[in-house]
């Protein structure tokens, strides 16, 4: 019997070898940890279709952002939850709001730590929606506007990034205009670019207490089965000024991280969502899979499609391991 020259398993027989040769390799420094920030003081209020994930107040915010920063974590997104909504989502642009005061506190006692906010309205409007309404719709060129004042507010109260979550035409153009002609020119825009109309996004819209009054997303989140016109977006917003963009959710959009990395060979970020976080907590909860086995393989999925940063739930979990 003739044996094969070529053996793959010679370089899988243990875990130095397998080491020495892995071609994909995930880090701490790819993580970025997504936070929920409310009002009141002392408050930890836990999710309860995401375990271990809650919403903070930004004393408690403070203390979870050291935590992180001391495990090797880069940085942070906000999502603010304010304590008044109203139809144009104010608290959004005040330059005394929910996020902004949590911008100022971070900045002052969690110095070294990478600051970056969603800049959108779906958390501070009444209606649930990530704009302006007119009629049974979001105003685009409306929503510009105030999309601005929120930007240029964040940054005022020490961001060191945008993002723009929203996805209105032109918005990536507008706040980088108004940040430079306020005074912000270096401050980079991480803009959601492929940001799709998913049903993954069941247990943030608990955790931002942002769901739809009426209708929902689909005339301004794109449609699942696009990928052309994935492509698009991202261009368009690469034209705009946008520093690094986004594709959102990530596992079931891997062809689409790989498409854009490969097409434009910019800083591709994905957002491991969270339903794709709730769905692996309930089944090792339920004993169905090894919990830290499948979050380390999902993001490093994430990673090996094209990934340069993955804004993830896990990232606390995964930045223990990775240590």
């Amino acid at each position: 019997m003739r044996f094969p020259i070529t053996r793959p398993r010679r370089l899988r027989q243990n875990e130095n070898f397998r080491r020495l040769i892995r071609e994909t390799k995930l880090s701490v420094d790819d993580l970025i940890m997504p936070l929920f920030i409310v009002p009141g003081s002392r408050v930890t209020n836990p999710i309860s279709s995401m375990p271990g994930i809650a919403q903070l107040s930004v004393d408690r915010a403070v203390e979870e952002c050291k935590a992180i920063r001391d495990l090797g974590i880069p940085g942070v997104i906000l999502f603010g939850i304010p304590d008044h909504k109203d139809a144009v989502g104010s608290d959004a642009y005040n330059d005394d709001g929910i996020i902004q005061r949590a911008l100022r506190a971070l900045k002052e006692q969690v110095p070294g730590l990478l600051l970056m906010t969603d800049v959108c309205f779906c958390e501070y409007t009444d209606h649930g929606h990530c704009g302006i309404i007119k009629g049974q719709d979001v105003d685009n060129d409306a929503t510009l506007e105030i999309l601005v004042k929120e930007s240029v507010s964040h940054a005022r109260a020490g961001a060191d990034m945008v993002a723009p979550s929203d996805m209105m035409d032109g918005r990536i153009g507008a706040i980088r205009e108004a940040l430079d002609s306020e005074g912000f020119p270096h401050l980079p825009i991480l803009a959601y670019s492929a940001k799709f109309a998913s049903g993954f996004y069941g247990p943030f819209r608990e955790a931002a207490e942002s769901t739809p009054q009426f209708g929902d997303r689909r005339s301004y989140q794109m449609d699942p089965p696009n990928a052309e016109e994935a492509l698009r977006e991202v261009e368009l917003d690469i034209a705009e000024g946008a520093d690094i963009v986004m594709v959102k959710p990530a596992l079931p959009y891997l062809d689409i991280i790989r498409r854009v990395k490969d097409k434009f060979g910019y800083p591709v970020a994905a957002y491991n969502v969270s339903g794709e976080y709730s769905m692996i907590k309930a089944a090792a909860l339920n004993g169905w899979l090894d919990e830290q086995r499948v979050m380390m393989e999902a993001l490093t999925g994430i990673k090996r499609a094209g990934a340069d940063m993955i804004l993830t739930y896990f990232a606390k979990d995964a930045a223990k391991l990775l240590r």
